[in-house]
């Protein structure tokens, strides 16, 4: 039996956007040295709105990457800045660790009111 609630079903989206978010930074920080490499990134706020639009699609779309503007490139043409990426990093692991706590806190509400049935 599969329990979700709507807010779980949308905690679940945030936690894939995050963990994609970070999937990008890191393959933006593994290509610090590739000529010509453009960093890419996606607006975390509206992507995840619109993947909330989406809610009724069977599967998650993925976030509509693009290459991030005001980056100054290097004079090979790559614009990766690892202070930028760290920050990247950091801010979506700190996203992600609110997700995981607030579902916790839906599973355990979901669990105390399957308890108080049983009282």
């Amino acid at each position: 039996m599969q329990v979700t609630t709507p807010l779980s079903d949308s905690l679940t989206r945030y936690l894939d956007l995050t963990t994609e978010q970070m999937k990008l930074t890191a393959e933006n920080m593994a290509n610090v040295d590739t000529p010509g490499y453009k960093t890419k990134g996606f607006d975390f706020e509206q992507e995840f709105s619109r993947q909330m639009n989406l809610s009724n699609a069977p599967t998650q779309a993925e976030a509509q990457q693009q290459e991030v503007d005001g980056l100054v490139s290097r004079p090979d043409g790559n614009n990766v800045s690892m202070d930028r990426e760290g920050v990247q990093l950091a801010k979506a692991q700190l996203q992600f660790k609110l997700g995981v706590q607030l579902l916790k806190n839906e599973y355990s509400s979901v669990m105390s009111a399957i308890h108080a049935e049983a009282k």
